[in-house]
């Protein structure tokens, strides 16, 4: 590919809606463009690299016997109401009608198309087990989409879903796709992290996510160094140890002026945070009033509450109005006296005894609260997050919190969709029983960013040979003071071409300084810069700088040759 016939241009300064490094090489190397909030046209540039992107994910699933295939984007709303999830899923599915005021939805994910399609497609046991997988576009109306290609409302994901007779196949399923997820982040040169994850609104029974450790990433991941003990925030067990068992003291109003947060009720009353109370007020998608109450040294997990109390639709913070409504007050807050709210007590609040907790009444606090005598929990669960330096709950050795990236995710997810849709098959025993399906994604842009979020520096993007979108990119410089410098660039070109599409290169012949091309070279990050001029051509060939390392030597024009005709691994 000639530079000069690319579709693309470069941006000279960083544009100032780019926080991360990956968004704002993407956009200054013209490989992407912003089309919306969430929405990006991948230039020619960022579809090879995405493409590439997908051959590598396409080899390690060809390799454990996974068969490729498409499924549409639209689908009939009806398919997902049998399942349950076209009520349970907010405002992030997006819904519309066709022509012929039909129900139908932008695809979130694809669970209820192979479910449907076992139904019709699979009768015998002899048909089980199998893997299937596409590539397809995906929509999710996204409430924050940010980061560029890291969280985006509409993306291409790679889905792939095992399909088996029963628990054991798809054990063998999980396992295997979790080890070829291994290879496909090591091939793209991440390093991910497997944790234990929550099953979300997919369902299941177990879940893993892959991560890639970013200080900008959203989640939060529990990471023992001592066992590899390793879990997403949202599932990982609290381990505080309940305090010693003490009297209960008779209940006592305080003046608490001013006291709305946990540190100032702390302070003003000289006690630690631990033998405190927090008020959490949510509503649940389906119109529930919770009150979740952990201790003051503690956070609401709201992945666990919302587990806790099976929330339709999610949660959302209450309005001030809506607290007073059921006579509570925010900043001093409590469950007692409080009247149409669920509540919901952390495990450890119930084995505190002698809590400072709110009064309900502004400026005033309770001392000496405890549950059970004071207020009776209609739910008691662990809801509170696991904090920097607890105890791992495997070893008990202390535990760090890192920020990460979700770059992939296996779920097993047993038999919640083919038993809503009635996807079965007949056994050896001669009864029909449900078929067993796990589900495994895979987002190729979000892949795409971490990778240069990995492979980055201060010049430009430092592509991996198995991402980049070109093998080498070659630039002619001096082409007007000796003819032979284009003539040799241009039969290296015409060698890339010849040997086949995964031999080219990128040849800037553009009319150019040498400073821009050479920027522009860095910028763009191919792992090889093969440089013609009449220096290299006087010292016997041409100069080959890799990319990652910036090491540069001069190597004979036939050793390039047979690099640029895939007859040797690098051109030095």
């Amino acid at each position: 590919m000639r530079l000069s016939n690319l579709f693309f241009t470069t941006l000279r300064d960083d544009p100032s809606e780019a926080e991360m490094p990956s968004h704002r090489l993407l956009l200054r190397a013209g490989y992407v463009r912003q089309l919306g909030a969430g929405i990006y046209s991948l230039l020619p540039l960022g579809f090879r690299a995405s493409k590439r992107v997908e051959q590598v994910i396409r080899e390690e699933l060809d390799a454990i016997g996974a068969q490729e295939m498409e499924m549409p984007v639209v689908h009939p709303a009806d398919l997902w109401r049998e399942t349950g999830r076209y009520d349970a899923i907010g405002p992030e599915m997006a819904r519309f009608k066709d022509r012929g005021d039909r129900d139908m939805v932008l695809a979130m994910t694809h669970e209820e198309v192979v479910a449907d399609l076992l139904r019709d497609v699979v009768k015998s046991y002899r048909q089980l087990p199998f893997i299937v997988y596409h590539f397809q576009t995906k929509f999710r109306d996204e409430p924050r989409a940010r980061g560029g290609l890291i969280r985006v409302r509409e993306f291409v994901m790679k889905d792939s879903y095992s399909c088996d007779r029963d628990e054991a196949g798809l054990d063998t399923a999980y396992w295997a796709h979790h080890r070829a997820y291994t290879r496909i982040f090591e091939r793209l040169g991440l390093n991910a992290i497997a944790v234990s994850s929550d099953v979300g609104m997919m369902g299941g029974s177990l879940a893993h996510e892959f991560m890639f450790l970013n200080p900008a990433g959203e989640d939060v991941l529990v990471l023992c160094e001592s066992c590899g003990y390793a879990a997403n925030r949202q599932v990982a067990p609290t381990t505080l140890a309940a305090p010693p068992a003490e009297d209960l003291l008779p209940i006592e109003e305080v003046y608490t002026p001013n006291a709305t947060t946990i540190d100032s009720l702390a302070e003003f009353l000289g006690v630690p945070t631990s033998r405190t109370a927090k008020a959490f007020f949510v509503v649940t998608g389906d119109g529930k009033f919770v009150v979740a109450i952990v201790r003051g040294d503690c956070d609401v997990n709201e992945t666990k509450l919302v587990n806790a109390i099976g929330a339709k639709g999610g949660i959302r913070p209450a309005q001030i109005e809506e607290i007073t409504s059921r006579g509570m007050q925010a900043g001093y807050g409590s469950p007692i006296g409080a009247r149409d709210a669920l509540v919901v007590v952390d495990s450890l609040v119930a084995a505190s005894a002698n809590l400072v907790a709110g009064a309900n009444k502004v400026g005033y606090h309770l001392k000496n609260t405890n549950v059970g005598r004071d207020y009776t929990p209609d739910i008691t669960a662990d809801i509170a997050s696991v904090s920097e330096g607890d105890a791992c709950p495997d070893c008990g050795k202390p535990v760090i919190l890192r920020n990460g990236i979700e770059i992939g995710n296996i779920f097993k997810l047993g038999t919640k969709y083919t038993k809503a849709l009635g996807s079965e098959y007949l056994g050896e025993d001669g009864e029909r029983h449900p078929i067993v399906m796990g589900s495994y994604g895979i987002g190729i842009g979000r892949n795409l960013a971490c990778v240069i979020e990995a492979h980055h520096d201060d010049k430009g993007i430092v592509w991996p040979a198995e991402v980049a979108p070109y093998r080498a990119h070659l630039v002619a410089i001096g082409a007007n003071k000796d003819p032979k410098v284009t003539e040799t660039a241009e039969a290296l070109h015409a060698a890339a071409a010849a040997a086949g599409p995964s031999f080219e290169i990128l040849y800037d012949d553009r009319d150019d300084s040498p400073g821009v091309k050479f920027t522009d070279a860095e910028l763009l990050g191919m792992p090889w810069i093969i440089t013609v001029s009449p220096r290299s051509l006087a010292a016997g060939g041409a100069e080959v700088t890799e990319r990652a390392t910036g090491s540069r030597s001069v190597v004979p024009l036939d050793a390039v040759t047979a690099f640029l005709e895939g007859r040797q691994a690098t051109p030095a």
